[in-house]
């Protein structure tokens, strides 16, 4: 019977529905937990009748609209829980009526306002979660009550300062997370008297004065985030007396003096940031000396203090026989942009957990270590069958004073994802080994003196010419700006025969093919008038026969389909060649083949025609489509990466309006219709829909419309086409490279499209819309800053591109011209 249900679990099902009103039926009901799927609309007010409800678990879905008042009237309920969601509207005052709430989380969602002083009314509160919820304004003194002992508001804009008797008000607060707000004046010295807190999180603040002296009172006390703030003065030696202590944040302030080495008495510490101060002096030698299992050396595993003034050598306690045992489990040592003297000890190799090392703009001289490969910290999955290769996950050492050849061992670090050696003196070539480091995404060997080939293979398809700048002597591939290699004069006269093979017969094919194509469109043309001009035609290789069209796909088999259109299906062939067969059943296909041999973006290598079936054999792309690269998780763009995307796919448009001598509209711009070779290099295809401009004609008539989400408004249901309002499926597509984001997703619909959620975010939040794989590349802050600047000129340049009227509407020639500003502006 529906009256005797006590609870209900369907979280984590993947379910997409609304809520049913018929839930109140359930009238016992004491738990109801749809986490993790992606139910969505309004939270029913139907859920306030539930009068028996314990817990209200609504978390990761889709929810959105405001927060009912009306679930106060579920008296029981102890837990609530609607993070992640898109709710708005605020945090209603009636939720301060609950008399047995312990848990509120409302995090992530766009709730906006304030936090109602109300709150403070429940006494049985305990936990309260409203992180990145878009609040403002203070902390209301009501919310301090005994009975809160886990405090998460970080990640708002939230000001004012914290009150004098906070742990007074607060005596059993054991978590409190402030970061990233605005909250001001001096952390009180009563912070002290919190005895019970175990995670305290004031970073990105304004809070100013000293770190309270008696810091090292809070035993209990494992985590330690008080970064980016104005903090000044020393820091206190009783932080040693935290021996609970394994988090401790105290970089970018003013923190002067020297690093206490009562610090060496912190036996758990596990990571240590100081970057971005101002001490002085160098590392305390009691750090190495105290025994290990007395000090923090044996569970150390990030140590952080760039731009800081410590000075002298690397610590001759980094170079000790037995330093595997006294820093085994260091993962991480930042010291870039101090003044650390001398060569790296080779002892330092021995630190085999290491998994950054970044001691970069510093005096050191020397060579770079031979058995780098030592270190083994995994921050990726790594194949079985490089097992034994477990290795860096980056690797730092700009602007330092290294010379001779990049050893080979470098070459062994198979999880490499960052890789900078530039401001050296190192020589020779290109190890050949970096080819095989497949995860390698970031590659800086600019300012050496490195010479001969670049090599071609593995990551090298990703990286651009500020790679290798400053090398006089280096070769290879035009796009890196530097000399063709030198090819070896020496030829065999088979090879000289194949030459001339290889250049006469494609020549006579590509003749004897025009001579076919012309007889065809003759006896077409009592019909119709051809719309395609002859001297347009594709260069051909050489003429391929059905069977041998049929060998390299296996026989058109299912699995070698690419894709499959309106018009065409893209086969993959065994030579490298893409095959796309024409439906022929479909009326407009015949002039849809001819469109396809019009174009030079995406290169005809060949073509096979006969009654039956109508052919074009294609460059193979390897790197896929745009759209594998935007929302696969195995693959990943930066912003640099997609802005030059960018940048080719309008050349390509700009070429097809304004380089031909009639006017081409592509009308299917989209991420699936632009491939990518091997450099990441746009070649745009399928053609199949595309229409020319003829006689000067600033639009045509189509049935076939482009895909749903890049259709320009103007085309409208009679089908009108323009050069102009191809623009349209630009900008489109221009939003989506930037966002991640489909115009065809769930998240969009008739009330809301990608356009206008973009619209309503710029230019206060240009950040929140950024596609989350660009914010996952390892940027300092002043670079996400100046990304922050560039997204929003793309975005005002969207916004020059999108006008309502045609006339209005930003040539591509002046779009082309912006992007490459864009583009060099780049950091």
């Amino acid at each position: 019977q529906p009256g005797r249900v006590i609870a209900l679990d369907l979280s984590h099902m993947g379910l997409q529905e609304r809520l049913s009103p018929h839930l109140e039926n359930l009238s016992l009901l004491a738990s109801l937990d749809l986490c993790s799927n992606s139910f969505y609309g309004m939270i029913l007010i139907e859920i306030g009748h539930l009068c028996c409800l314990k817990e209200l678990m609504f978390e990761l879905n889709q929810f959105e609209g405001n927060i009912p008042p009306i679930l106060t009237q579920c008296q029981n309920l102890e837990v609530m829980s609607l993070a992640t969601n898109r709710l708005i509207g605020g945090i209603p005052r009636e939720f301060g009526a609950f008399p047995k709430l312990q848990q509120l989380s409302l995090s992530s969602n766009d709730l906006r306002g304030q936090i109602p002083s109300s709150l403070g009314n429940i006494s049985t509160l305990q936990v309260i979660r409203l992180v990145n919820a878009t609040l403002t304004g203070s902390i209301p003194s009501a919310l301090f009550n005994r009975s809160l002992t886990w405090v998460n508001l970080m990640d708002n804009y939230l000001s004012g300062s914290l009150p004098f008797d906070l742990c007074y008000r607060w005596s059993n607060i054991q978590m409190l997370a402030l970061n990233k707000n605005q909250f001001s004046g001096l952390p009180p010295e009563t912070l002290t008297q919190c005895k019970e807190l175990i995670i305290l999180g004031l970073s990105y603040n304004r809070f100013q004065g000293s770190i309270p002296r008696d810091i090292g009172s809070l035993q209990k006390l494992q985590k330690l985030y008080i970064s980016t703030n104005n903090l000044t003065n020393m820091i206190p030696r009783t932080i040693s007396n935290m021996s609970s202590l394994h988090t401790l944040g105290i970089a970018a302030n003013h923190i002067e003096g020297e690093i206490p080495s009562e610090i060496g008495n912190l036996v758990n510490l596990q990571l240590m940031g100081l970057a971005d101060n101002l001490l002085t002096g160098g590392v305390p030698q009691e750090i190495f000396n105290i025994s290990i299992y007395q000090n923090f050396s044996s569970s150390l595993q990030i140590l952080i203090a760039p731009n800081c003034q410590i000075r002298r050598r690397v610590p001759e306690e980094m170079q000790h026989p037995i330093i595997d045992r006294r820093l085994e489990r260091l993962q991480r040592l930042y010291l870039d942009n101090d003044h650390v003297e001398g060569p790296i000890p080779d002892e330092i190799s021995n630190l085999i957990g290491l998994g950054e090392k970044v001691p970069r703009q510093n005096r050191i001289s020397g060579s770079i270590l031979n058995c780098i490969q030592n270190f083994s910290s995994l921050h990726i999955a790594i194949p079985s069958s490089t097992q034994e290769f477990e290795s860096l996950a980056s690797l730092n050492l700009l602007r330092n004073s290294f010379q001779g050849s990049m050893p080979q061992s470098i070459g062994h670090l198979k999880g490499l994802e960052f890789l900078d050696l530039s401001y050296n003196e190192l020589s020779n070539t290109i190890l050949e080994s970096l080819e095989g480091l497949a995860y390698l995404q970031i590659l800086n060997l600019s300012i050496n003196k490195l010479s001969g080939e670049i090599p071609n293979c593995g990551p090298f398809g990703n990286f651009l010419v500020l790679s290798f700048i400053g090398n006089e002597a280096l070769s290879g591939n035009a796009i890196f700006q530097v000399p063709r290699c030198k090819e070896n004069g020496m030829k065999s006269s088979r090879d000289k025969r194949l030459h001339i093979l290889y250049i006469v017969v494609p020549i006579l094919s590509a003749i004897l093919l025009v001579l076919v194509i012309c007889l065809l469109r003759k006896s077409e043309s009592t019909s119709k008038k051809a719309s395609i001009s002859m001297e347009n035609l594709p260069i051909i290789d050489h003429p391929i026969s059905y069977r041998e069209l049929s060998l390299a796909t296996n026989n058109f088999r299912e699995s070698n389909l690419l894709k499959a259109g309106s018009f065409t299906s893209v086969y993959k062939g065994r030579i490298d060649i893409s095959v796309k067969v024409l439906n022929l059943h479909i009326e407009g296909a015949l002039r849809c083949f001819d469109a396809e041999c019009d174009t030079f973006l995406v290169k005809v290598t060949s073509t096979c025609t006969n009654a039956n079936l109508r052919a074009l054999a294609l460059q193979y792309v390897p790197c896929g489509s745009l759209e594998k690269w935007l929302y696969s998780n195995n693959y990943n763009l930066d912003l640099h990466q997609r802005v030059k995307i960018m940048v080719d796919a309008a050349t390509a448009i700009e070429y097809l309006h304004h380089d031909q001598s009639e006017p081409i509209v592509h009308c299917d711009l989209k991420p699936s219709n632009i491939l990518l070779n091997e450099g990441l290099v746009v070649q745009v295809c399928d053609f199949g829909i595309a229409k020319i401009l003829v006689e000067n004609k600033l639009e045509t008539q189509t049935q076939t419309l482009d895909t749903i989400g890049y259709i320009a408004p103007e085309y409208g249901p009679e089908g009108k086409v323009s050069y102009k309002g191809n623009l349209y499926g630009f900008n489109i597509l221009l939003l989506e490279v930037i966002t991640g984001k489909k115009p065809t997703g769930e998240m969009f619909n008739a009330d809301l499209s990608l356009r206008q959620w973009v619209g309503a975010t710029i230019p206060e939040r240009v950040l929140d819309i950024m596609d989350s794989k660009i914010l996952c590349t390892k940027y300092e802050d002043p670079t996400l800053s100046k990304f922050n600047s560039i997204v929003f000129l793309i975005l005002k340049l969207w916004l020059e591109c999108s006008k309502d009227l045609l006339e209005e509407i930003m040539d591509m020639k002046i779009v082309v011209v912006k992007l490459n500003k864009i583009e060099l502006s780049l950091p």
